[in-house]
């Protein structure tokens, strides 16, 4: 069996980042270590970046396996480029991104994360910032519906807010099963759902806590602008919303977006490609991998190539 902290994609993410000997990657999410590890053994240096302040000890274990070729750095990814920076290295050849809550933040329940195990209502990723239950305790209906919506795919959002809204006013939500609960009365209880009702409330949280989909917009373009030319961006998500920001950028970022109508002028500038495609689509999980680590299945990887063009920065009018 894999080991509960066993790296998704693994082999996908080390054949499409190509580490060795003299090479300098980081590793944008280090977690547990487990790409950090396989990068380090094929010879390559690292840079790792975390803000979860949990996974010290994990880095210290690598540390001590590769004293002179490995450094963590405290800090979401959004701060690639500055860590980049504070590193002392002088050419960065890869990046990679695993995107999304680690199966050990789950494991935690006093991180608050998980609806199955009773803890504080947290789900900060770092020690820092506003908590879940500040959210649901101080958010006005109309917010907490449209994150329900939009980060969770909650059909019944307005609901579950109107119960929250409700229940707060005798009571404020601290603990994790307290708001399961609550969420899964006004949604009508389990029904023999395949799905607990409260994982799509959860997810919601957790991205707003953390602001996931910004922190991946603003990861990306530190990479873009931080890749050598000829360095390897490879990212790994584990949900559509974050699928669908790494797709759009490489769209965008390899020149393949939609051009304007030939009735009207293009908006945008046009800009050298900053990035050509490593593959077409996006790679997933075999049959191994998948009967032996269950969470691999919604894993989609894609990677891209930096050119010699200029970065593109942020872009005017994109939204997560």
């Amino acid at each position: 069996m894999t080991s509960p902290h066993a790296p998704v994609l693994l082999a996908e993410v080390i054949e499409a980042l190509a580490p060795k000997a003299g090479d300098v990657v980081i590793d944008a999410t280090f977690g547990a270590g487990g790409y950090t590890r396989a990068i380090l053994e094929r010879g390559a240096d690292v840079v790792a970046l975390d803000r979860d302040p949990t996974v010290q000890l994990f880095a210290e274990a690598v540390a001590r396996d590769f004293p002179d070729r490995f450094q963590l750095i405290r800090t979401p990814f959004s701060g690639l480029a500055e860590a980049f920076e504070e590193s002392g290295k002088a050419k960065l050849d890869g990046a990679v991104f695993d995107i999304g809550v680690s199966s050990m933040q789950l494991d935690q329940a006093e991180r608050g994360f998980s609806f199955m195990r009773d803890g504080p209502l947290d789900m900060r990723m770092s020690d820092e910032g506003v908590t879940a239950a500040d959210i649901v305790n101080t958010w006005d209906h109309g917010p907490l519906a449209h994150i329900f919506k939009l980060y969770g795919d909650e059909r019944q959002s307005g609901r579950v807010a109107t119960a929250i809204l409700r229940r707060r006013v005798e009571q404020p939500f601290t603990r994790t099963l307290d708001l399961a609960e609550v969420v899964e009365k006004a949604l009508g209880g389990r029904r023999g759902a395949a799905i607990h009702p409260a994982t799509r409330v959860f997810q919601a949280l957790r991205i707003a806590v953390n602001d996931e989909l910004g922190e991946l917009e603003r990861g990306l373009e530190a990479a873009e602008a931080t890749l050598a030319p000829g360095g390897r961006l490879v990212v790994v998500t584990f949900h559509s919303l974050e699928d669908r920001i790494v797709k759009a950028f490489l769209t965008e970022r390899t020149g393949n977006a939609p051009g304007g109508s030939r009735h009207a002028p293009v908006a945008v500038e046009m800009r050298k490609p900053s990035f050509d495609l490593m593959f077409k689509g996006a790679r997933e999980a075999g049959e191994a991998e998948l009967a032996a680590n269950p969470r691999a299945r919604s894993a989609k990887l894609r990677a891209g190539v930096r050119t010699t063009a200029p970065a593109w920065g942020a872009v005017k009018g994109r939204s997560a």
